[in-house]
């Protein structure tokens, strides 16, 4: 029965006689968290699901993927690179199953500026294509990378987490140089999924933000609206259609995300980092940093400095 929402915990009681190479302690809101393994408990039918992480699986093996309502048949190697705001299933047709998975949060997507460059592009996204077909060459490649995160993960190499963390860099990299994910002109999509597009695009074009003196101009729904010239009615229905959140948490959550950053690696004080982000007033920011991550910018900031974070 689906759940609606898988979240990392779900995934992993759900799978908790399989060992896994990285903690799977360390799941609750705030922790940055990967991992990685082989792909040999496949053959049974998955919920249909939003997920709350991250997830790129190398399925060899045929089955069926039921995404977002459309049906797509894996009958050779292929690469699954879901958007999580995107329900789907997985049906294995064949008994032989096999491949890796990684899948990491939100967290681990934010901790890192090597990872800017993927937010701005098509992965992930819930206009792009979820599904790649790999030839000889590509599937080698990617087996390599695979390969190489798990025995990173299980061996004892005090950087391993830093170097897991740049091959998964070079496996999405691959991706989008093999497979450009928005091979579609916007003018090939659907009205709908042209308009999320476009509005990601939007968000991810104000970032990331590089002085107190040029803040954030776009910082609403309706501000959206106005530049992509429609109803501010009609974005909210497309957005929350196609992702199961709303515009403004949608926005509210990259804004965060980019608090965070600024926080931690720059020596802006908390007023100028609140007003880049288009606080007037620092209680302002103060509250929204507070309500969205249950912290204070300040307390933030100095758990950064400490190692905490």
């Amino acid at each position: 029965m689906s759940r609606q929402l898988e979240t990392l915990s779900d995934f992993y009681r759900d799978r908790s006689s399989i060992q896994f190479p990285f903690s799977t302690a360390d799941i609750e809101t705030g922790k940055s968290h990967f991992n990685v393994n082989i792909r040999k408990y496949c053959n049974f039918k998955t919920p249909y699901n939003r997920r709350d992480f991250y997830k790129i699986t190398l399925i060899l093996g045929v089955g069926e993927i039921n995404y977002g309502g459309n049906t797509i048949l894996i009958d050779r190697p292929a690469l699954l690179i879901p958007c999580p705001a995107v329900p789907y299933s997985w049906v294995s047709m064949s008994d032989e199953q096999d491949g890796y998975y990684c899948l990491f949060n939100q967290e681990f997507f934010n901790e890192h500026y090597q990872f800017d460059i993927f937010k701005r592009s098509p992965l992930f996204k819930a206009w792009s294509e979820p599904v790649i077909f790999l030839d000889e060459q590509q599937l080698t490649l990617i087996k390599v990378y695979f390969e190489q995160m798990l025995a990173l993960a299980q061996g004892e190499y005090p950087y391993k987490y830093e170097a897991v963390r740049n091959l998964l860099c070079l496996l999405m990299h691959t991706i989008l140089v093999e497979h450009p994910a928005d091979t579609l002109t916007p003018n090939d999509l659907p009205a709908s999924s042209r308009l999320l597009k476009n509005f990601d695009e939007l968000l991810h074009q104000q970032f990331p933000l590089d002085s107190p003196e040029n803040p954030l101009t776009m910082k609403s729904a309706a501000d959206f609206a106005k530049v992509l010239n429609v109803h501010v009615n009609h974005l909210n229905a497309v957005i929350k259609g196609a992702t199961g959140h709303t515009t403004t948490n949608i926005i509210k959550s990259r804004i965060v995300e980019e608090a965070k950053t600024l926080l931690l690696n720059t020596q802006w004080d908390i007023s100028e980092v609140g007003y880049c982000l288009g606080f007037d007033e620092p209680a302002h920011f103060n509250n929204f940093f507070k309500k969205l991550t249950q912290t204070t910018p300040l307390q933030y900031r100095q758990a950064g400095r400490n190692g905490h974070i």
